[in-house]
């Protein structure tokens, strides 16, 4: 990733699975989406790309909440703090769900974010 990030530009590491740009209302806060099975995913398309889920700037003061779709912002309604953390509560849910599927039998990785998953909660 640059360090400098341009307005309007999506930028994708394919090697660290991850992808960044400006947030899409202007405030110039660098927004960085994960991406893998149980995160964002990104799909090319002949418009620009389109990036899944929803990005929520819910730690920011400005609180966009957006889609890139075919290489657009499409703006999504604001939650309430409530919709937030049911949100991250179903991401985490996910989360668990994938991990048990392709992970039956608990590897070290499993037990270290369990552990780290029960100091947080």
């Amino acid at each position: 990733m640059p360090k400098q990030l341009e307005p309007a530009v999506l930028y994708i590491s394919q090697e660290f699975e991850t992808a960044a740009h400006l947030c899409a209302c202007g405030c110039g806060v660098k927004v960085r989406t994960p991406l893998g099975p149980t995160e964002w995913s990104i799909r090319d398309t002949e418009s620009g790309p389109t990036l899944r889920p929803s990005v929520g700037n819910w730690q920011q003061n400005c609180r966009s909440h957006y889609l890139i779709t075919n290489g657009k912002v499409e703006w999504a309604g604001q939650w309430s703090e409530e919709k937030v953390l049911a949100g991250r509560a179903a991401e985490q849910s996910r989360r668990e769900a994938y991990l048990k599927e392709h992970y039956p039998t608990p590897n070290i990785f499993v037990r270290v974010w369990n552990w780290i998953k029960s100091i947080l909660d």
